[in-house]
């Protein structure tokens, strides 16, 4: 597939992640599917991509992202995002706040034959967990 094919796969996912349509962006992932960003407890393959979708929206049910650049070399697809969201449900156990938080990340998907097969992501928890009130700003500030 060519670079624009990519970049096409992986904007298609992130539009149908932010109309809510779960399976209309599972479809896009292939059943090999890696997803390196879990930590211990998070499931494999697929069933990540629907955990995590899952646990966002019970959190943060209007969260929109924001795709700033995207960037296709090989078969991977770079995305520098920005992610909006009210925080009125449970998050990882955390109790609703009623606070817009906006975070920053960077996503890198690797497609092959139009289908993502490994994801990768960076993200700016501590900046979240600081909009939430969670964790205390920096001192100084």
């Amino acid at each position: 597939m060519s670079l624009e094919q990519n970049k096409a796969v992986a904007n298609t996912f992130v539009e149908r992640i932010n109309a809510k349509d779960l399976e209309g962006a599972l479809a896009l992932i292939d059943s090999a599917y890696v997803e390196h960003a879990g930590g211990t407890g998070v499931p494999s393959g697929i069933d990540a991509a629907r955990a995590w979708f899952t646990l966002l929206w019970a959190g943060f049910p209007d969260t929109h992202a924001t795709t700033h650049d995207t960037i296709a070399e090989g078969d991977k697809v770079v995305m520098r995002m920005t992610s909006e969201g009210t925080h009125t449900g449970v998050f990882m156990g955390m109790p609703p706040t009623g606070k817009r938080v906006t975070s920053t990340f960077i996503d890198i998907r690797r497609i092959v034959n139009g289908k993502i097969v490994e994801h990768w992501t960076e993200s700016d928890m501590l900046g979240m967990l600081q909009q939430l009130g969670v964790v205390p700003p920096p001192q100084g500030r």
